[in-house]
């Protein structure tokens, strides 16, 4: 495979500088309410084929619960993060090929999902980030911390709070900052992702968030997905979690040190325009974009062919083994 193109960072200016584009309008934010390098690479990497299951559970203990998460491997640390919703088995295809190209890799649940328990009384960006900067202090750091959609916000702030955890970030389908939505759509959101129906929303809007090509177990890692909303106390927790703001990962895109890759679908339904997202997120952060085809939210899992050789060529040159 021929290496992948990576654009240029640009020239790095502070976020909040006059003249920076608004958000572009979620398009997402509005249906959901409707309708509801290149070295050691697994076969599983160039696949969306389901891969072997996951490292035993581990649990992180917080001041108000635990979160769950597996860890497997030797050499750099690398945390995985799934974006809300979501289970850290979203790195299905990612995680074994990082860890035979000798990194240690955390996966983790964020709060009130999967594995992890729903006895917290705050969620979002702010209480992952604490999580996540928690998990590699126990895990031994620094690390590499890739973050998926809300998850891209925490990781963030981890970067921005605690510089000397971070080594680099890898942020997919990122919200770093909260779309420019009506109050309409946020009621038509805040009802939609209510506890009673949590689950059949999320169920019904899924499909969309997978627009482009899909993994070949789409279906039956979505109905993992369902029935982990569908757990006592996870409907709740997940509702909480789609309130969520973004604006203190934007109030830190300046203090972020680390090298950054930012990773985009091309067909994200999240983003009104995509290329103009990350192109944004790329000057605040000097970062590197790839842009992904025939991928939605979840490149990670809709074209591992693309992204997952990228993230390890990134990973190696974070760590000076390119």
């Amino acid at each position: 495979m021929k290496d992948l193109p990576i654009a240029p960072p640009p020239a790095r200016r502070r976020p909040g500088a006059p003249g920076r584009p608004k958000p572009a309008r979620s398009p997402a934010y509005a249906r959901i309410a409707i309708g509801s390098s290149q070295k050691a690479i697994y076969y599983s990497s160039m696949t969306t084929d389901p891969v072997s299951p996951a490292a035993a559970t581990s649990y992180l203990t917080r001041p108000e619960g635990r979160v769950a998460y597996d860890i497997d491997g030797a050499g750099p640390l690398v945390v995985l993060v799934p974006g809300m919703g979501d289970l850290r088995s979203t790195y299905r295809f990612l995680a074994p090929t990082l860890r035979d190209a000798g990194y240690r890799v955390a996966c983790t649940d964020l709060r009130g999902h999967g594995d992890s328990d729903t006895t917290f009384a705050a969620y979002g960006d702010t209480s992952t980030a604490a999580d996540v900067a928690a998990l590699i202090e126990e895990a031994g750091g620094p690390a590499i911390v890739v973050g998926n959609s809300m998850a891209a916000g925490s990781a963030v702030l981890a970067a921005a709070q605690r510089p000397s955890l971070v080594a680099g970030l890898v942020l997919i389908g990122p919200f770093v900052r909260d779309p420019e939505t009506s109050l309409v759509q946020r009621i038509m959101l805040r009802v939609a992702m209510a506890r009673p129906w949590a689950a059949t929303s999320w169920k019904a809007y899924l499909p969309k968030l997978y627009a482009g090509r899909r993994p070949a177990d789409f279906d039956d890692y979505r109905k993992q997905v369902v029935a982990g909303i569908r757990r006592p106390g996870h409907a709740k927790a997940f509702s909480r979690t789609t309130r969520t703001s973004h604006a203190p990962a934007e109030a830190r895109l300046g203090d972020v040190t680390a090298p950054v890759l930012i990773i985009m679908g091309e067909a994200d339904p999240d983003f009104g325009d995509q290329r103009a997202e990350a192109a944004w997120i790329a000057e605040a952060l000097h970062g590197q974009v790839i842009m992904v085809p025939e991928a939605g939210h979840y490149p990670q899992s809709q074209r591992p062919d693309i992204t997952t050789p990228a993230i390890v060529r990134f990973a190696d040159t974070v760590n000076n083994r390119a």
